[in-house]
C-alpha cells in the first residue's frame, strides 16, 4: 500500500471489477489504446496485476481517493514484457476514470509509486511511455520530473506497422 496525502494505492479487490470494467470500455479514457476492453479481458488484466505483484513485491494498484471513491482508477510498476532498446525496464503507468480528470489524482499517484520504486526498491530507473499524441499522459510525465529524448522515441512492437498509435514516445528518471 503505497499513501499520498489524498490518496490510497491498494492492491486489487474483486469488488475493483466494475469500476476498471467502466473505465476500460470508455473510450475517452481509452483514446490511446487500442481497442475497449469488455468484462472478461478486465478480469483477466486484474489476474496479470496480481501475478506480477506476488511475483516481483510490485505492480500495478488501485487508486483510492478515501471519503470519495473506493476506485478511480489505477497507477503502478511493472517489467516491460516486450523487446526495446530500452529494455529490460521498469515501467510506470496510470489510467484515470473520466469523472475524475482533472484533479491531479495521476501525477499524486505517480509520485507517490516513484518514490516507492526509487526510496524503498531502490531502483536506478523508471521509464514511461505513451503514444505521441497522449499530451495528458505526457504532461503527468513533465510534472514528474521525467525527461524526453526524441532519439529514445520507438515503434510499439505490440502494434502492427502503420497502426497510428504505433508511434510511442519514453520518458525516463534516474
Amino acid at each position: 500500500m503505497i499513501r499520498t496525502p489524498r490518496l490510497v494505492l491498494r492492491e486489487w479487490r474483486d469488488t475493483d471489477v466494475d469500476g476498471f470494467a467502466a473505465m476500460s470500455n470508455d473510450p475517452r479514457v481509452m483514446e490511446f489504446f487500442p481497442s475497449l476492453l469488455d468484462r472478461a479481458q478486465v478480469i483477466a488484466q486484474i489476474a496479470r496485476y496480481r501475478a506480477h505483484f506476488a511475483e516481483h513485491g510490485f505492480g500495478f494498484l488501485v487508486i483510492e481517493v478515501p471519503g470519495v471513491a473506493d476506485f478511480v482508477g489505477l497507477c503502478g510498476m511493472a517489467h516491460v514484457r516486450f523487446q526495446a532498446h530500452f529494455a529490460p525496464a521498469v515501467e510506470i503507468g496510470w489510467r484515470v476514470a473520466f469523472e475524475h480528470w482533472g484533479q491531479g489524482y495521476a501525477t499524486e499517484a505517480a509520485a507517490g509509486v516513484l518514490d516507492y520504486g526509487f526510496r524503498t526498491l531502490k531502483l536506478p530507473e523508471i521509464v514511461a511511455f505513451a503514444v505521441v499524441g497522449n499530451t495528458k499522459s505526457r504532461r503527468v510525465m513533465e510534472k514528474l520530473g521525467m525527461t524526453h529524448d526524441p532519439a529514445d522515441d520507438f515503434d510499439h512492437p505490440a502494434l502492427p506497422a502503420g497502426h497510428p498509435l504505433q508511434r510511442h514516445v519514453l520518458y525516463r528518471k534516474r
